[in-house]
């Protein structure tokens, strides 16, 4: 934990996280703070960079059927330009939701939000073995969803 965070402030951004629509003010009853100093700590923990957004969460099930696929890629050896190419392409993909360079016999996992598995199957064929320098794709496709967090576990406050 960087040194220059203390209880309180700890306290104020496992509020944001849990709520950012809350006003300073709420936020202050909450951490025992009056509203002035607790809206100058948000904007600190702001202007810091703690806090990287505020975005509204969507229910993606009232969008129509969808499911999350993880992809697993074994890439082939790319040079830097290819490897920007790659970058760039996935990020150009809305269905890819999130991505992660691995350890191990895959290279990079890609969760996607696919309507279907058919949509999935042509997705595969048609975008992932296309991107530069990928050779081989596994896919996993989740049944249910048990847990699904934004909220980073802090130091005991």
């Amino acid at each position: 934990m960087p040194a220059e965070l203390d209880r309180l402030d700890l306290k104020i951004l496992d509020r944001l996280q849990i709520n950012a629509a809350e006003t300073s003010s709420e936020i202050a009853d909450q951490v025992g703070l009056s509203q002035s100093p607790c809206w100058r700590r948000i904007q600190r923990l702001k202007a810091e960079g703690y806090v990287k957004g505020e975005v509204a969460i969507l229910d993606r099930e009232k969008f129509g059927e969808s499911m999350y696929i993880f992809a697993q890629l074994k890439m082939s050896r790319l040079s830097n330009e290819d490897r920007e190419r790659f970058v760039q392409s996935i990020h150009e993909i809305d269905e890819i939701t999130e991505a992660y360079t691995l350890f191990g016999d895959m290279d990079v996992m890609l969760k996607v939000l696919a309507p279907n598995i058919g949509w999935y199957q042509n997705f595969t064929f048609r975008r992932l073995l296309r991107l530069p320098g990928v050779e081989d794709v596994r896919s996993t496709a989740t049944l249910s969803e048990l847990k699904n967090t934004h909220r980073i576990p802090l130091p005991d406050m």
